[in-house]
């Protein structure tokens, strides 16, 4: 049986750089959309949230898409979206009970294709409540996700871009959305093209994913990650690969930047230090981890 990140593992090397790229909220304008109109529906149904369902919706939107959390695999997401409403007040008062997700935590824990075909064997072979509630609600999500998301494209400079990486650079995408999706989306807009291969989190963790892409194949210093979560800086630091932000709220200008100044530097070797430390403490500024309700 093959390995589920044989494409990447396999991959030519054609050029002397590595250019590693996120997809939702970094390529495409498309976060706000499935979160606020595929997942937190959802979630707020599946995980029987009705009662308390303005805080589990400002807890999942400060996760998903306002905090340091931002980008990450949808299961601890999940996981973290609970225990804040477990911590708050208001939510407990409107009759909130954390459900018992014991086996979905150890899960994710050990698990690190968090992804739904993983998650569908062990909850077949359990049985187990959190596991089986969980894969419903994920399943859902991508119900949604396919019948509501469409006609969302890439962001002013993407393509750009793209055509500027492609005669010294292997791009890859390396997401922690579902493969099937990116692939749509990609497709859709005509960019699948301009990319090697298109990971999800079918594939493994995004360090992971980069990590089969550069093995025995590109040096660190050769390798750029370019993503708006923090999950994708940690993915470069994890394979000493550099890394790129694309600001959330700033995404065009990030774009922008990256085309007319940061790919340049990047190809000459200047790109690593002080400039993008510069980069990385700005990105870092616009993500906190503490919601604004804890401050109250």
């Amino acid at each position: 049986m093959a390995h589920p990140a044989h494409e990447l593992i396999s991959m030519e090397k054609r050029n002397a750089f590595l250019v590693g790229i996120d997809s939702d909220g970094c390529v495409f304008d498309s976060m706000e959309i499935k979160h606020k109109e595929c997942f937190i529906p959802n979630t707020i149904c599946h995980w029987e949230l009705q009662a308390v369902s303005k805080y589990a919706r400002e807890a999942a939107e400060f996760v998903n898409l306002y905090s340091k959390w931002r980008g990450s695999n949808r299961f601890p997401a999940l996981v973290r979206t609970l225990d804040l409403l477990d911590g708050r007040p208001e939510a407990k008062d409107r009759g909130f009970r954390m459900p018992d997700i014991a086996r979905l935590r150890r899960w994710i824990g050990e698990e690190t294709r968090l992804a739904n075909p993983a998650l569908e064997a062990v909850a077949a072979a359990e049985g187990e409540a959190s596991l089986l509630r969980a894969l419903a609600w994920s399943k859902a999500v991508n119900e949604d996700i396919a019948k509501i998301v469409r006609n969302v494209p890439p962001f002013k400079f993407v393509r750009e871009c793209l055509e500027m990486i492609g005669p010294s650079a292997d791009a890859v995408v390396v997401s922690a959305t579902p493969a099937e999706a990116l692939r749509r989306e990609w497709e859709e807009h005509g960019i699948d093209g301009r990319v090697r291969v298109i990971a999800g989190q079918e594939m493994g963790t995004k360090a992971e994913c980069l990590s089969y892409a550069m093995e025995g194949r590109y040096l660190g210093g050769n390798v750029l990650m370019v993503g708006d979560a923090p999950g994708d800086l940690k993915a470069a630091r994890a394979n000493g690969a550099l890394f790129y932000p694309v600001n959330p709220g700033g995404e065009e200008r990030s774009w922008e930047r990256l085309l007319g100044e940061a790919l340049g530097k990047f190809f000459a070797g200047e790109y690593a230090g002080a400039y993008e430390r510069r980069l990385i403490d700005e990105f870092e500024r616009l993500l906190p981890s503490t919601p604004a309700w804890a401050n109250q």
